[in-house]
């Protein structure tokens, strides 16, 4: 793993947590970056997202750090304006940058009040622990109910020169992106420009985060940020750029589906032969999405009729005597009807930690998408009944 020139990380337990556990986090490059990122689409929106905005804004695509926390979504309070606000300016303050260069962003309980003064009380031993190699302890620091630290890596090669790609995400639950999820950070030392960052993250993004679920819900925080600083002198073309985000932000979106919220199992969906790429898209969403096909899933139950009455719920226009439906690899229905499998076979196939699911309409249609979510257990009750006690 080689990490990107120019930027340094660093975190810290400044209290936000109830248990000891870092939950303040700074990326930030060396000298200002080209900054891009992708928010919710909630109509309940976090200050942190709404003041991120505002600062891409003002800033023209510029930025030179990311501050994040974990453990209070800074959301649906009295004073989350003041207090995104006020750790904006107090991490830019010991940056020695500008506020609007600083790119705020939170996760965890909506609701309650935050104390940002617990921020501001920890951000010097942060600022003072800013190193080129903590790269993973951000990953960390970031997560909730995460099991697992998310990270991806990417490179490109022009000639002699070298540049890389490092993506860091965290999601676990409350996860159907309508953008992204949860909390997603990448960091690149390609020169790219801040319009050509803003294009190419938004269509890699359509790819790969718009194109996971867990439990169907988007989040009030969901934040994709990138910062592209040009240390490596290398300015990739962007088709080149764009496949290589396109591969680390894939990978970021199934690591989230792999680690959904008591999941056991990764579900690959592939839809094939709609009319469009985006009714492909809406087919796959809504299977990924029905809680019966998940649970089917999760009990190895090669229930292949789930599927086929969640794609008739999508909204999308097909005839169900042109279906094909595969799970595993093992033809389960032709033209709508069940085909002739080993129940007892599947079901042993079924019980393995990826699950691949085919839906295929027969003809010319040419659009085809691919979604990734996971099962439905017993533990993803367990998990959010007493999330927040």
């Amino acid at each position: 793993m080689r990490l990107p020139q120019g930027f340094r990380y660093a975190s810290v337990y400044a209290g936000i947590r109830k248990i000891e556990k870092d939950d303040l986090a700074l990326i930030v490059s060396d000298t200002p970056a080209a900054a891009a990122a992708v928010f919710t689409q909630n109509r309940v929106v976090a200050p942190p997202v709404v003041l991120a905005r505002e600062n891409l804004r003002v800033s023209r695509g510029k930025a030179c750090a990311i501050l994040v926390n974990a453990g209070n979504a800074n959301c649906a309070t009295r004073t989350g304006d003041r207090v995104a606000l006020a750790t904006v300016r107090a991490a830019a303050k010991a940056l020695g940058v500008k506020p609007e260069y600083v790119l705020p962003a939170s996760t965890g309980v909506i609701g309650v009040e935050m104390d940002g003064g617990k921020i501001a009380t920890a951000l010097p031993a942060l600022v003072a622990g800013l190193d080129a190699g903590k790269f993973n302890e951000v990953a960390a620091a970031i997560m909730t109910t995460d099991t697992v630290r998310k990270t991806a890596f990417a490179e490109i090669k022009s000639g002699r020169r070298i540049a890389q790609i490092a993506g860091m995400t965290k999601g676990s639950g409350m996860i159907q992106p309508n953008m992204a999820t949860t909390l997603g950070f990448v960091v690149t030392d390609a020169a790219v420009s801040p319009a050509v960052l803003r294009s190419v993250l938004k269509r890699a993004i359509a790819r790969s985060y718009n194109r996971i679920t867990v439990d169907g819900d988007t989040s009030t925080n969901d934040t994709v940020a990138m910062l592209a600083n040009g240390a490596s002198g290398m300015e990739p073309a962007a088709k080149v750029f764009e496949a290589a985000l396109t591969d680390v932000l894939e990978s970021l979106a199934q690591q989230i589906a792999r680690d959904g919220e008591g999941a056991k199992k990764l579900v690959t969906i592939s839809v094939e032969g709609a009319v469009t790429e985006a009714g492909a898209e809406t087919i796959a969403r809504t299977i990924a999405n029905s809680p019966l096909v998940k649970t089917a899933i999760a009990g190895s139950d090669p229930n292949w009729g789930r599927i086929l009455c969640a794609a008739g719920n999508a909204g999308v226009k097909f005839d169900p005597r042109r279906v094909d439906i595969d799970m595993q690899g093992t033809p389960v229905c032709r033209g709508g009807l069940a085909a002739d499998f080993s129940e007892d076979q599947l079901k042993t196939k079924l019980g393995e930690r990826d699950c691949y699911i085919r839906f295929a309409i027969q003809g010319s249609g040419q659009g085809r998408a691919r979604f990734w979510t996971c099962d439905f257990t017993e533990d993803y009750i367990r998990i959010n009944a007493s999330y927040r006690t």
